[in-house]
């Protein structure tokens, strides 16, 4: 009887995903998805990418009662958000339960933009840094870097060792 739900459990999705569609949205304007968490807390990701037209998008993550107050015109909080540009990227551990709403703002720009969002709820990882790796240009500058350091310093030991010899 025990077995079942422990198995449910470890079959259950690690990650889900919520929106991968193209949104056409007209220049001045936004659109939002809806995202109700009423589980667990989760990482939401989402990316935005500007396929057409403007290419000054960006996307926020708001809780309702900011939508509301974001769509009134009045201040209002945003939890996460990408740059104005072509593409972005963000991500919110989201602890509290609730509904967000992930907005697609093309409010900088006169032109229409087609966007492709993407938005996902990854519930296996915990919050913490992003690992991000160095560009292969960068890492082979610090490989450089070191081994003239470490030969340096070899060097210079080597040549007082000597001199503390030949005396």
């Amino acid at each position: 009887m025990i077995a079942l739900p422990l198995l449910c459990l470890l079959l259950a999705p690690a990650s889900v995903d919520l929106v991968d569609e193209v949104y056409r949205i007209p220049a001045n304007e936004w659109r939002y998805v809806e995202v109700s968490l009423k589980q667990r807390p989760a990482l939401l990701s989402a990316e935005v990418e500007a396929r057409e037209g403007s290419r000054e998008v960006r996307a926020a993550l708001l809780r309702r009662e900011d939508l509301y107050r974001f769509r009134n015109d009045h201040p209002y909080g945003v939890l996460a958000a990408t740059a104005p540009g072509a593409a972005g990227r963000f991500r919110y551990y989201v602890q509290d339960p609730g509904v967000y709403a992930v907005v697609v703002d093309n409010r900088e720009s006169d032109a229409p933009a087609a966007v492709r969002l993407r938005v996902w709820l990854d519930f296996a990882r915990a919050p913490g840094p992003d690992v991000e790796r160095l560009s292969p240009r960068r890492q082979l500058t610090v490989i450089l870097v070191s081994f003239a350091v470490f030969f340096g310093v070899v060097t210079w030991s080597a040549r007082r060792l000597l001199q503390a010899a030949r005396k």
